[in-house]
C-alpha cells in the first residue's frame, strides 16, 4: 500500500511514539505505536540517529490530546468521537472508552487500509476512508449527540479556508461538543517550505495561526477554551533523555520556536 504526500508525515509521528515507549517512564507509554512500527519497519531504532527522541513533543501533543479527550467521555458517555487524520494512532485503544460511545476514525483510504492490516478491531469503532475535506463523510456520522472532534497533526496541513469549513460543518451537524487540534504559527508556516522531513515527504503547511483563539470568530457556537504547552512542556523536560531536554531548552530561548506549535481546545 503507498501512501504519497501528507499520509507520509504518520511514519514519523509513529516512530516517535514508539521510541517513546522505550524510555524508563515513557510519556505516552503507546505499546501499540511500538508493536506496529517494527512491523512496518524492523529496523527504525537502529543506527546513531534512528532513536533519537526528538520527536517527543509530538509524543506530548498526543498525551495532552488523550487527557482531554478522557475528561470529555467521563461527562458526556453518548458521545460520537471523529479522530480526524487519525493515521496508525492508537487512541482509540489507549482512551478505552466505553461502549456507550461511538468512534468514528477517519483517514485517506490507502491508510485506513493499513490500520486495518496492523490494529485490531473494535466494537462500537467504524473506520472512514476518506479525504478529510470531502464532507460528505460526515452524512454517515449520526447527529443528535455530544460530538468529539479531535485533529492530531491535521490542521496545519489543510488551507485555512478548508479548516473553516471543516470547523464549522461540525458545529452545525451537532447540538453540543468539543474540539481539540493543533494549530502551528504564521512563521513556522512559511518557513515549512524549507523543513526537510515536508520537503521529503512533499507534505508541507498549508496554513498558520498566530492567534489561534480567533478560530472561535467563525462560528456563533464556537468558544475557545484553552491551551496546552508543546514544545516546552513540563512533561518534556521530566522525562525526555537529558541531552533532548537540552536540545529542547536552547531552542525554546527562541520566542517564534516556543510558540511555533499549539494545542488547542475549543467548545460549543
Amino acid at each position: 500500500m503507498e501512501l504519497v504526500g501528507v499520509q507520509k508525515t504518520l511514519s514519523p509521528v509513529l516512530k516517535a511514539k514508539a521510541l517513546d515507549n522505550r524510555l524508563p517512564v515513557p510519556i505516552l507509554g503507546d505499546a501499540h505505536a511500538e508493536r506496529v512500527m517494527r512491523r512496518l519497519d524492523p529496523g527504525y531504532d537502529k543506527g546513531r540517529f534512528r532513536a533519537s527522541q526528538l520527536g517527543l513533543a509530538a509524543v506530548v501533543r498526543a498525551k495532552v490530546l488523550d487527557d482531554w479527550a478522557r475528561d470529555f467521555l467521563a461527562d458526556h458517555r453518548d458521545a460520537v468521537v471523529l479522530n480526524l487524520g487519525c493515521g496508525l494512532d492508537a487512541r482509540v485503544y489507549r482512551i478505552d472508552s466505553p461502549a456507550t460511545v461511538e468512534w468514528y476514525d477517519l483517514d485517506f483510504p490507502s491508510v485506513i487500509e493499513l490500520r486495518r492490516q496492523h490494529l485490531p478491531p473494535r466494537e462500537h469503532r467504524t473506520l472512514i476512508g476518506s479525504d478529510v475535506t470531502d464532507l460528505t463523510w460526515l452524512e454517515r456520522v449520526p447527529g443528535g449527540r455530544p460530538v468529539l472532534v479531535i485533529a492530531e497533526g491535521l490542521v496545519p496541513y489543510l488551507t485555512e479556508a478548508d479548516v473553516r469549513r471543516l470547523l464549522t460543518s461540525v458545529v452545525d451537524a451537532f447540538p453540543t461538543g468539543q474540539m481539540l487540534f493543533d494549530t502551528v504559527s504564521v512563521s513556522a508556516w512559511r518557513a515549512s517550505r524549507w523543513d526537510p522531513i515536508g520537503r521529503m515527504y512533499n507534505a508541507l503547511f498549508q496554513c498558520g495561526f498566530d492567534d489561534p483563539a480567533a478560530l472561535a470568530d467563525w462560528h456563533p457556537r464556537l468558544r475557545y477554551v484553552d491551551e496546552a504547552p508543546m514544545n516546552d512542556s513540563p512533561v518534556l523536560m521530566d522525562r525526555a533523555p537529558a541531552t533532548t531536554r537540552r536540545l529542547y531548552r536552547l531552542l525554546n530561548l527562541i520566542p517564534s520556536f516556543r510558540r511555533s506549535s499549539r494545542i488547542l481546545r475549543f467548545r460549543f
